[in-house]
């Protein structure tokens, strides 16, 4: 076993130790390290898929603010992107007096009493925008006892109230979902899926080395080592072609990223299954980390809409050309 990277065992306190260190400093996707970006979100998720989650929230804040942003993030501060945009509740944004204002509350911000700031979507009329807000204004208030998870209960994603909050415009508005950082953004959030996911493997991995399952169990590990290596050459093909295209002038970026994370749901989806159905209910009644892990990205697997984004999958291929042979 490895040594924890971690000093504070709270997700707080893990946060604040990586942000102090400047481990939330990560490549901006497109900038030639898209690969070596993910990979700091697998090891990070493979180590604790909250912290791994809030983490990746925090680098893509710092990757829009250098994209369409005034700003820059600033030594020590964790960052959340709260976009969720159900029909109700409605956070709103208005003008008065030269500046932007926040009132309403907003759910699912993870991180709610984590974070020093916040990338906030909030209406203008009825268009979108996105606003940096400095969650230590008095006027941001969390929801007390609005998140009732079991898994991802450490994610801190309760619902905020927002009274007379002021908030920095950060591009235009719509800017932030018809930007190609959008799509390239949404694979850091497979790269954390499959960090977890090999965590959870590893389980199971160690029992097989000892010697300690049957031959079921061993077709258990072979059928997550083979899903697990896709996922991975998924992700790996996919920050490669990012790098190669960061502007996305191929039009190409939303088609990598709905496949990639279905290739990789579909992978850490495979290695909960199977990895229970190997060892049985004792590592999930006995083992705590492991009983949390597996709870946790059950959770945040979640995040994908399921069928309804393999639906908008097979909608972008239709319209495209469908290859099927192996490139030189």
């Amino acid at each position: 076993m490895h040594d924890s990277i971690f000093r504070d065992d709270s997700v707080a306190g893990k946060l604040r130790d990586l942000a102090v260190s400047g481990q939330l400093a990560m490549p901006y996707p497109g900038s030639g390290g898209t690969l070596e970006r993910w990979r700091q979100l697998a090891r990070l998720s493979f180590e604790d898929t909250v912290v791994g989650r809030l983490a990746e929230a925090h680098a893509d804040a710092d990757a829009i603010l250098a994209e369409i942003g005034s700003r820059a993030v600033g030594p020590g501060e964790i960052w959340g992107v709260w976009a969720a945009e159900p029909p109700t509740p409605v956070l709103r944004a208005r003008m008065e007096s030269g500046e932007w204002l926040l009132d309403g509350r907003k759910p699912w911000c993870s991180g709610a009493t984590i974070c020093t700031h916040a990338l906030v979507t909030a209406r203008t009329g009825e268009r979108r925008r996105l606003f940096a807000v400095d969650l230590d204004h008095p006027g941001v208030r969390p929801v007390p006892d609005s998140w009732h998870a079991v898994g991802m209960r450490e994610s801190d994603s309760g619902a905020v109230d927002f009274t007379g909050v002021p908030a920095e415009p950060v591009g235009l508005p719509g800017e932030y979902l018809t930007r190609a950082g959008f799509w390239h953004g949404a694979i850091g959030v497979a790269a954390c899926w499959y960090g977890s996911a090999c965590a959870i493997a590893g389980a199971l991995h160690e029992r097989a080395g000892a010697g300690a399952v049957d031959d079921h169990a061993f077709a258990h590990l072979g059928a997550v080592t083979a899903t697990l290596h896709a996922a991975r050459v998924c992700l790996e093909n996919a920050a490669h072609g990012i790098d190669q295209d960061p502007d996305d002038g191929c039009g190409t970026a939303r088609l990598r990223a709905r496949t990639v994370r279905a290739v990789v749901e579909d992978a850490a989806t495979t290695a909960i299954d199977r990895v229970g159905r190997a060892l049985g209910a004792g590592p999930l009644c006995a083992d705590a980390a492991h009983a949390r892990r597996v709870a946790d990205l059950t959770v945040y697997l979640r995040q994908s809409h399921a069928e309804r984004d393999l639906a908008e999958l097979g909608r972008d291929r239709a319209e495209g050309e469908f290859r099927w042979q192996l490139r030189r």
